[in-house]
């Protein structure tokens, strides 16, 4: 039986960055039985409108609702920008390039963007830090390019997209586990690696199916999260 962590995020969401410490502990405990897939979301993928004071407000209270419950740290001087347009399409599809160029480095980028975005204040839309960021996995630039400007690199980050919707993931983060060609939600939303582990290590050790899984995630209650 295959059996596989499917990570659901965006490297532009704040409840992502806030489960980021989360994600670490379960690649580094887990991945030799189940390895992590990430699938990008798209949370805000597509938009075209500068954000408006009313905007900013909003994801301020978001960042703030975060590091409340998580303890992970924010840098509010994003919110000084002027006419920024808040578009996670660049970023994921800058994951999705690593993703294919070098699987190893894809979390480690990824979680660049995550510390680009929320804590160096910088602009994780554009090209050029996506090359600085692949550079600095030991990516070339110009190869990093060629691949983030092709149709197929954009076309793959769609599907991502479609595979969130087609597969019912209604929030960001989301752990799905997968048994073979089975599925089932693990968590929807920031929960703290100490309420996963318990069932993790009961999954990876046989002592849990599939199915019993179900019956427990819908009984957690597991809140949905979408910022």
């Amino acid at each position: 039986m295959e059996c596989e962590i499917i990570y659901v995020g965006d490297p532009m969401c704040s409840w992502c960055w806030g489960f980021s410490p989360v994600l670490n502990k379960i690649i580094k405990k887990y991945s030799n039985a189940a390895p992590t897939r990430l699938v990008v979301g798209g949370l805000h993928a597509f938009d075209t409108d500068p954000m408006s004071d009313e905007y900013k407000a909003r994801i301020k209270h978001h960042w703030e609702q975060v590091a409340e419950a998580t303890g992970q740290p924010f840098n509010y001087a994003f919110f000084d920008r002027e006419g920024f347009v808040l578009d996670t399409e660049p970023a994921c599809r800058a994951s999705v390039v690593v993703r294919n160029i070098k699987p190893d480095a894809l979390m480690p980028f990824y979680e660049r963007i995550h510390k680009g975005y929320y804590l160096e204040n910088m602009d994780t839309t554009k090209l050029e830090t996506f090359e600085q960021y692949a550079e600095a996995e030991g990516i070339d630039a110009k190869t990093f390019t060629t691949v983030f400007e092709s149709e197929e690199a954009k076309q793959e980050t769609i599907n991502d997209f479609a595979w969130c919707q087609q597969a019912g993931v209604a929030g960001f983060p989301t752990m799905v586990l997968r048994e073979d060609e089975a599925l089932c939600a693990l968590s929807v939303g920031y929960q703290p690696f100490d309420s996963l582990q318990p069932i993790l290590d009961a999954w990876v050790s046989g002592e849990l199916s599939i199915k019993k899984q179900v019956e427990l995630a819908r009984a957690a209650g597991n809140p949905v999260t979408t910022h």
